[in-house]
């Protein structure tokens, strides 16, 4: 089993990735970590714990992070696409769990350091948490067994601005400290997310489960479908981004990567956010495992098959 810990910011894309991994017996699930992006620190961590209630995994630590970014002010609000709570509204109840007693970045810190070499984290929001963590303990950048993030794009526009992605947008300084760190790192980014589409069809398989979690599953997805028909009206669906860096720790085949020097543009008034690879050979070093292929219809039979498993 690989030993994971999930960054997220919990919306609804986030919420799925979660399922996905606690559905994989490949993976070890250390802990969560939670962050501002598609809502408050307080309202992902909220939906984070009432996601692990929902699966009857309140054995796994959830551990409150960041609430605004390193250096700098957050100028990106709630995403709509996730609904007024982050989750669609959906009818949860509150959790009854806590989070630790413990920042994030120290739950990075210390896991990492208790299993040195072994552990894969998997951020799935802004990269506040992570740099943090690298600016607490440095040393942990080279105890890390890899960061396998989802964010970016080098080949693909941007899904907040014209050219940024909306996680490295909401800290791009963290994500260019990360980058930096000397950590190995995967970068899942819109490259290869626009290509692992859920069709809308598949909300049907999940009602007729008939479980809170079939239930939950078809209520969140069904309006995150009907969000990006607003800005992707031919896409029949929706992407699956945090999903894929979850599929690509446990299976990396379901991926090709370059690798590739990667850097982020933190004062362009234009292109802040924006992850800039440069493309020519041998100059300078490279410092991150860009995905640029995915094999999608076997990631998505994959995702299918561990979200409606039997006894969800």
């Amino acid at each position: 089993m690989k030993k994971v810990i999930l960054d997220v910011d919990t919306g609804i894309d986030d919420a799925l990735a979660l399922v996905y991994a606690l559905h994989s017996p490949e993976l070890e699930v250390l802990g969560i970590t939670t962050c501002f992006g598609n809502h408050t620190v307080e309202q992902t961590t909220k939906n984070t714990l009432k996601v692990l209630e929902l699966l009857n995994r309140t054995d796994i630590p959830v551990a409150k992070g960041a609430r605004e970014p390193v250096f700098r002010r957050n100028d990106k609000g709630p995403s709509s696409f996730h609904g007024s709570d982050g989750l669609a509204c959906a009818p949860l109840p509150e959790p009854k769990t806590e989070p630790l007693n413990e920042h994030a970045a120290d739950f990075i810190v210390r896991m990492v350091r208790t299993y040195p070499h072994e552990v894969t984290l998997i951020p799935v929001g802004p990269l506040t948490n992570l740099a943090l963590a690298v600016m607490k303990d440095p040393s942990i950048a080279r105890l890390v067994k890899n960061v396998t993030l989802m964010g970016g794009a080098v080949f693909h526009p941007g899904n907040y601005t014209p050219v940024a992605e909306a996680n490295i947008y909401a800290d791009p300084e963290a994500a260019e400290l990360v980058f930096r760190s000397g950590m190995p790192v995967t970068m899942v980014g819109l490259d290869v997310t626009m290509k692992t589409l859920l069709p809308r069809s598949v909300l049907d398989e999940w009602r007729k489960i008939g479980t809170p979690l079939g239930r939950f599953l078809t209520h969140i997805t069904e309006f995150y479908m009907d969000a990006y028909l607003k800005f992707y009206p031919s896409i029949g669906g929706c992407a699956l981004h945090d999903p894929l860096a979850v599929g690509a720790v446990i299976d990396p085949s379901f991926v090709k990567t370059e690798r590739l020097y990667v850097q982020v543009d933190t004062e362009g008034e234009i292109s802040k956010g924006r992850t800039v690879a440069d493309l020519r050979p041998g100059h300078p070093e490279p410092n991150v495992d860009v995905c640029t292929e995915v094999d999608a219809e076997r990631f998505l039979r994959h995702f299918l098959d561990r979200m409606s498993r039997p006894g969800s």
